[in-house]
């Protein structure tokens, strides 16, 4: 231990130790809800929401992997999965044929669309209930200081997001 050392002050520590309980207790409660209702987890439902917002329902899969913060693997296994329910096709680019593109097919879109109601339930049901409208731009304004810390170059599309306009396809979620 260092004397430089910038300790948590009590209030700093409470809320750190909320966090990161919120950030381990969240994904799964959406894991939970989205294998239910879809058999689908919250990450593969990010992607195929990330491949219904891109132009033509067509990104490149390195392009999804830094949408989505998953390493190119991880993303090629999980399209993979996707790829194997029908819901994902890859491809060679056209533009570059050592790059591999992945669109979302029509029993994609439609997997989505029948998972959105359960999933914006759960997001209600487990967080935004839970606040005020202060509480909620609070949470907005919160997330945003360290988005901006933790996603510079705004890879996720929730770094640029704007309060009073939202996600492009806030209705799902």
């Amino acid at each position: 231990m260092t004397e430089d050392t910038r300790w948590l002050s009590t209030e700093e520590s409470a809320a750190w130790v909320r966090l990161v309980a919120l950030t381990e207790l969240l994904p799964g409660a959406l894991d939970a809800q989205l294998l239910r209702d879809a058999q689908i987890t919250h990450f593969e439902y990010v992607a195929l929401m990330a491949l219904a917002a891109a132009p033509d329902r067509t990104m490149r899969m390195t392009a999804l992997a830094a949408r989505t913060n998953a390493t190119l693997p991880r993303l090629s296994h999980v399209a993979r999965r996707l790829e194997d329910r029908g819901l994902v096709r890859r491809f060679p680019c056209p533009e570059d044929r050592r790059a591999t593109n992945a669109t979302i097919t029509d029993a994609g879109m439609r997997l989505i669309d029948d998972a959105a109601p359960g999933h914006v339930e759960t997001v209600r049901r487990n967080v935004l209930d839970a606040l005020t409208p202060e509480q909620l731009q609070q949470l907005y304004d919160i997330a945003g200081a360290v988005l901006t810390l933790l996603d510079p170059d705004e890879r996720l599309t929730a770094t640029a997001c704007q309060f009073s306009e939202g996600p492009a396809i806030a209705r799902a979620g």
